[in-house]
């Protein structure tokens, strides 16, 4: 079965002169906070994946409405994770499995998928995803304003050869069992330009030559060995960095191993990651949550219609309320940083 090519998907679910401009906004303002030009935190917020695209759409409308009121102290990009990646078996996310029963109906992913990441952009929400299946690229690329490479992935020559050749910032995430080299290795060739084999609009294969990603990023998001969001761990995150003369830019994700699968240890990680802006840290420049519009998380089952609204079906997430709650927290220690 022959997919939809990339341009004739977005010819038929196509994005506005001005959400094509607020996309290359976004993209720039992240670009001046990793620059340290715009002092604002950046922080990556939203479902651990999505899965009903009508609850995404509520959760989106919402978190715009907060960002904002932070606007002076926060950028705040969604999360809209749309694949998931699996150490071995699970539900694969919204563009392979878009019915949640094992149908596999991609082409409907397809455009459930771009149909969303269209609407985040024309209300003004900026959209973050992992790059998972280099093949989905040219369906979403020209929506997403950054762009993280998983714990599972950042030692794929493939994906660091994307990511040297994408226009948005990109995240390293450090591997499942806490090697933190392996993402900056990811980082360092993604800054270099690189020869390979991609697709293109046509859905035809083309030889690529990337120009280098400047804002190669590393993400600090724990493993099941322990948290990684410490004083120590960042120092030590910081001066690997600097040995390998990269810059010293860091996210904290507050979920995965920074929450040792707890979903409200969130919190803690937020928190002492945001202590340490506070008590000087230039080198974290935001931070990440796993949030949804309610706490926890559920099992896919049958019938569908048993599925919990605005609940997880990856990993538990916290709820909307204790987002915000942490968010203005941000705001606060922001506005009392700078008066």
């Amino acid at each position: 079965m022959h997919l939809i090519a990339p341009k004739d998907l977005t010819e038929q679910i196509p994005l506005s002169k001005r959400g094509a401009e607020f996309v290359l906004d976004a993209r720039k303002t992240i670009m001046r906070i990793f620059d340290r030009q715009d002092p604002r935190i950046l922080l990556i917020v939203g479902p651990c994946s999505i899965h009903n695209v009508e609850e995404a759409l509520t959760y989106a409308k919402a978190l715009k409405e907060l960002a904002d009121e932070v606007r002076d102290s926060c950028y705040i990009v969604m999360r809209a994770y749309i694949e998931k990646p699996r150490t071995r078996k699970g539900w694969l996310g919204l563009v392979h499995d878009p019915h949640l029963n094992g149908s596999h109906d991609i082409s409907y992913g397809l455009v459930q998928s771009r149909s969303l990441l269209v609407q985040l952009a024309e209300m003004g929400m900026a959209a973050g995803t992992e790059f998972l299946t280099p093949h989905l690229l040219p369906y979403i690329e020209d929506l997403i304003s950054w762009g993280c490479i998983g714990a599972r992935t950042s030692s794929s020559q493939i994906h660091r050869h994307l990511a040297s050749s994408l226009k948005m910032p990109i995240g390293f995430k450090n591997t499942v069992d806490g090697n933190i080299e392996a993402a900056i290795n990811g980082i360092h060739s993604a800054r270099h330009s690189h020869h390979f084999m991609h697709i293109c609009e046509s859905g035809k294969l083309q030889l690529v030559k990337s120009s280098g990603n400047p804002y190669a990023h590393l993400v600090l998001r724990g493993s099941h060995n322990g948290v990684n969001y410490d004083e120590a761990s960042v120092r030590r995150a910081v001066c690997s960095l600097r040995e390998q003369e990269l810059p010293p830019r860091i996210l904290i994700d507050c979920s995965h191993g920074n929450c040792q699968g707890q979903y409200f240890l969130q919190k803690k990680a937020f928190q002492t990651a945001l202590e340490q802006i506070q008590n000087g840290n230039q080198q974290i420049l935001g931070m990440m949550l796993e949030s949804n519009l309610q706490a926890g998380g559920q099992m896919i089952h049958n019938p569908l219609e048993g599925l919990q609204p605005g609940v997880s079906i990856t990993d538990p997430c916290i709820d909307f309320a204790t987002t915000a709650e942490l968010i203005y927290s941000v705001s606060a220690v922001i506005s009392s940083t700078h008066s």
